[in-house]
């Protein structure tokens, strides 16, 4: 039986960047409760011509250029920042980047573990096809309103992945622990542009999704915590990250490095949060981080609010480090333009309704542009660069 799972992928962030000692300024508080207490130095802001299906596209034409669409049979966009209540981001993506229509294409929610439940149905489409392709896509904007606890937490990324047989990245073992647990921790309302969080009870929820997830991933036969070389997990913001290694430790009662999750912080670190697109972003900073991981086992947890949460394994590529760009990744992370507390504010005031037409600026130098709204529909369009 061949194995699947991730043979290449690629990321995308935002236009403009917020230092986080400068927001600390501006909030009055100390810088170090951002840059120590939860562990963030910058966070990617949108400009007005950018969204989820803007990062999305990028990402994925990216990688395309690399691989082509042959033999590509779906295209899933996990995202929990939607840009229509029906029509999919995936629908969107498909037209700007002129895909087969024999591509499916769906856009999948729940919170930040959709990009998992993404992976997992690119998995079994492959299972079942081998030959198949699949585009999987975890693109997401992290709002919360100016002022609040949530806000030094925002961020936004894409990472596109191509799932098929013989990965040259990470290879996915069958097995996998669920946790689903019913819990108002974080929502978004539909009459609301910025989540709500209660975020005691969420970093409480996190870790009992963790330590569920675990006990069902071990119940089933997964690899012993003790073969598992690196983890990976979901960050809200990377101190969270630290603290599911932590718990996880003390659950299994094993003495875990925080060296095992360290190389996985950086990218976070920098972009904020991605919610689908956070886990993924953590594994492509730990493959651009270390260069002896072939053969390697590393663990991910995935989370996702109200929640939904997943700890799988894969095995790393014995070529993979011809796969990863980590020049081209950090590039796109130091590429971003810095902005201004104010400016920032301004652009997270910036909600356009589909009431009326309106036209976006040009700012973004990515591909593709959200150029704005004509007759109550978005209108997108590339932007030659």
């Amino acid at each position: 039986m061949s194995t699947a799972g991730i043979h290449d992928l690629e990321l995308a962030t935002t236009h403009h960047v917020l230092d986080m000692a400068d927001l600390a300024a501006a909030r009055g508080v100390d810088p170090n409760k951002y840059l120590v207490g939860i562990g963030q130095s910058r966070m990617s802001v949108p400009a007005p011509d950018e969204d989820v299906v803007t990062m999305a596209a990028t990402a994925a034409s990216r990688l395309l250029e690399r691989h082509g669409t042959e033999d590509l049979r779906a295209l899933l966009v996990a995202t929990e920042t939607g840009v229509d209540q029906s029509k999919a981001v995936a629908t969107f993506v498909h037209g700007m980047l002129g895909l087969p229509s024999s591509v499916r294409s769906v856009e999948l929610k729940q919170a930040c573990y959709g990009g998992t439940a993404a992976l997992q149905m690119a998995l079994g489409i492959v299972a079942r096809e081998p030959s198949a392709r699949v585009l999987v896509i975890s693109t997401d904007v992290a709002r919360y309103a100016l002022g609040t606890p949530g806000e030094p937490t925002q961020g936004a990324a894409a990472v596109a992945m191509l799932v098929t047989a013989e990965p040259a990245l990470l290879a996915i073992e069958p097995v996998s622990g669920l946790a689903t647990i019913d819990v108002d921790d974080f929502w978004r309302p539909n009459d609301s542009t910025t989540a709500v969080v209660d975020g005691a009870l969420s970093m409480g929820a996190y870790q009992n999704s963790l330590t569920a997830a675990w006990d069902d991933f071990a119940a089933r036969g997964g690899a012993p915590i003790e073969q598992i070389d690196r983890f990976v997990h979901h960050q809200p913001f990377t101190k969270m990250a630290r603290k599911a290694h932590m718990t996880l430790a003390r659950h299994t009662g094993v003495r875990l490095s925080g060296a095992q999750m360290e190389s996985g912080l950086a990218y976070n670190r920098e972009l904020g949060n991605s919610y689908t697109a956070s886990l993924y972003v953590a594994l492509a900073s730990l493959l651009d981080a270390e260069d002896d991981l072939a053969g390697k086992r590393v663990g991910l947890f995935s989370y996702g609010s109200g929640s939904v949460g997943e700890f799988f394994t894969g095995i790393v590529g014995e070529d993979y480090l011809a796969v990863r760009r980590p020049e081209a990744d950090r590039a796109v992370i130091e590429d971003r333009v810095p902005v201004g507390v104010e400016e920032y504010m301004a652009l997270h005031r910036r909600v356009l309704s589909s009431e009326e037409d309106a036209e976006t600026p040009r700012v973004t130098r990515a591909p593709f542009r959200f150029a704005g709204i004509q007759g109550r529909a978005r209108r997108y369009e590339a932007t030659g660069r």
